[in-house]
């Protein structure tokens, strides 16, 4: 054989092992928040196993804003970590059995709940009501995007290929 297709057979060859490789190896978790009825995502975040996304709103009563953090586990399953608000509200307050009551500056918190919640869906409020999603310095208001619109958050295991292949998926709604 000449060197040129040795070199072309190598080459190849690097192609379809890195692709295997890539197709097998785990690219993480992708969070995606996207309208029951159905449509594009709202938002999409790339996440680690463990890694922690919060829901920020201001409650329709008291006007006060409220936190939930949430972690995602390596098979997708979505946990409800930690809640912090101003005062009680309407609805708000220590559940029997989850979690820890806290005080942290004004706010109380329920920490260490690791309560699963699976995907669920969230009607998401008004602008004022302001449903924002947080993961590491990026907002995304989805009160400003999709008032009123029931929005399914789920998140999945994604391999590696998958993950390059769709990196300029970046959200940025």
């Amino acid at each position: 054989m000449r060197p040129v297709k040795w070199v072309l057979v190598l080459a190849a060859s690097l192609v379809v092992i890195g692709t295997v490789t890539a197709a097998l190896k785990s690219g993480g978790l992708l969070l995606s928040v996207t309208p029951v009825k159905g449509g594009p995502p709202l938002a999409q975040l790339w996440l680690h196993p463990g890694e922690r996304f919060t829901i920020r709103y201001y409650h329709s009563v008291e006007n006060a804003p409220i936190w939930e953090t949430h972690s995602v586990d390596a098979d997708g399953r979505i946990f409800i970590e930690e809640e912090r608000y101003l005062k009680f509200g309407a609805g708000m307050g220590k559940m029997p059995g989850i979690g820890r009551m806290v005080r942290r500056g004004p706010y109380e918190v329920i920490t260490d709940m690791h309560m699963p919640t699976g995907n669920f869906v969230l009607r998401i409020g008004s602008p004022g009501v302001d449903h924002t999603l947080i993961h590491q310095k990026r907002e995304i208001n989805l009160s400003a995007l999709a008032p009123h619109v029931a929005a399914r958050f789920s998140a999945r295991p994604v391999s590696m290929l998958y993950r390059v292949w769709h990196q300029p998926l970046r959200s940025d709604r």
